[in-house]
């Protein structure tokens, strides 16, 4: 397949069935020792591992968290994928997206079997260039997906950017896009045309975080009422209030989780929100470890739980669907940690660690059979 060589560029590129967010630089399996049962998996976990270029997809016991080889997939299209391997499912939960950051930056298609959660490689398209993070919108239609759900290979929009566009979130109204900039100490605030597939800039078009402080990755409570941010250089997590209508942001409050020197980059990670809405939880791959927040039900504004240690260098975890569970990889540990939650306390305990491939960093989380 023929690519078009373009200059780099820092810019969002509206695709994956909306958007994919851009940086200009690089963000910064478990072994099969037991069969699979005969009975179909009801949770599948898929892990992609940015080294070895590879998904390893595992089996999830719902009730212990524990977790069983499947497969392990290959990524295709280039001889790297430098730091990280984003992924995305589309809303369906029958397809998963995943890009290699390396020349000429191809996207991938897999279908997920339903059965077994099994991947077959559906089709590849290159993108403009390495994306950070890679989002689906809830229509899945755009950029443009085909009707088959493969990506096609022109984009419906690019916007330019400030440098390190780290992350995009589109709400559940699939109506408004959120877009963390860590080199402009903002946050982006579109409108999203659900018939089209492109933004176009909210009012205000951007909200000033303190400057520095390196605006990261970016969530929204189950409710529809609050988003979180996590700093990646300062490594705290804002609150902010959504206006319903507009779809803006206003800033809360924002709480440290301690783990920045003051002087060089924390490195925080990434965020997440319990699906019942009552905890958030946030890492810093500094210091390897994750910390929770009780989110308070009328305010949304975070009191600290505790912080615990994880595996080293945790780009990405993800939470279970039931919230029981937080699974957590390492970067430099290449490794899967599986935590349980404390479901009155929003307490992590140890339960589970696996082998990963190498650089592993980003969780999805699939159920195949309804409970």
């Amino acid at each position: 397949m023929a690519t078009r060589r373009i200059a780099r560029r820092r810019v969002l590129q509206a695709g994956l069935g909306g958007i994919a967010a851009l940086g200009p630089l690089p963000l910064s399996m478990i072994g099969a020792r037991k069969a699979m049962a005969d009975t179909a998996p009801e949770t599948v976990v898929y892990v992609s591992n940015a080294g070895s270029k590879d998904i390893h997809v595992l089996a999830m016991n719902r009730n212990t968290g524990e977790l069983t080889v499947i497969e392990k997939t290959e990524v295709p299209g280039s001889d790297k994928s430098p730091s990280s391997l984003p992924m995305a499912l589309a809303p369906n939960k029958r397809f998963i997206y995943a890009q290699l950051r390396g020349q000429p930056y191809p996207v991938s298609t897999f279908s997920i079997d339903h059965a077994n959660g099994k991947l077959t490689h559906v089709d590849l398209v290159p993108l403009v260039d390495q994306m950070a993070y890679i989002n689906v919108d809830k229509s899945g239609k755009y950029y443009p997906i085909d009707a088959l759900y493969a990506v096609e290979e022109k984009a419906t929009q690019i916007i330019d950017t400030q440098p390190k566009a780290h992350c995009i979130f589109v709400d559940a109204a699939n109506k408004n896009v959120y877009v963390p900039v860590l080199g402009a100490d903002h946050i982006m605030q579109f409108k999203f045309d659900a018939a089209t597939g492109k933004l176009t800039p909210n009012d205000p078009p951007v909200v000033a975080t303190k400057a520095g402080a390196g605006p990261r990755h970016f969530t929204i409570h189950p409710n529809g009422k609050w988003a979180y941010l996590i700093t990646e250089t300062t490594a705290t997590i804002g609150t902010y209030a959504i206006d319903k209508d507009k779809g803006t942001l206003t800033e809360v409050a924002f709480v440290d989780t301690g783990d920045h020197n003051g002087k060089d980059s924390a490195a925080a990670s990434d965020i997440h929100v319990t699906p019942d809405g009552k905890f958030v939880y946030g890492a810093v791959r500094t210091t390897s470890t994750l910390h929770g927040y009780k989110i308070d039900p009328d305010k949304g504004t975070l009191t600290a739980i505790g912080k615990w240690p994880t595996e080293k260098t945790p780009r990405g975890f993800n939470i279970d669907p039931r919230g029981k569970f937080l699974l957590a990889v390492g970067m430099d540990s290449a490794g899967l940690s599986v935590h349980a939650i404390d479901p009155n306390s929003g307490e992590l305990k140890p339960a589970h660690k696996y082998p990963m491939g190498t650089q592993p960093n980003w969780i999805e989380i699939v159920d195949l059979i309804k409970s």
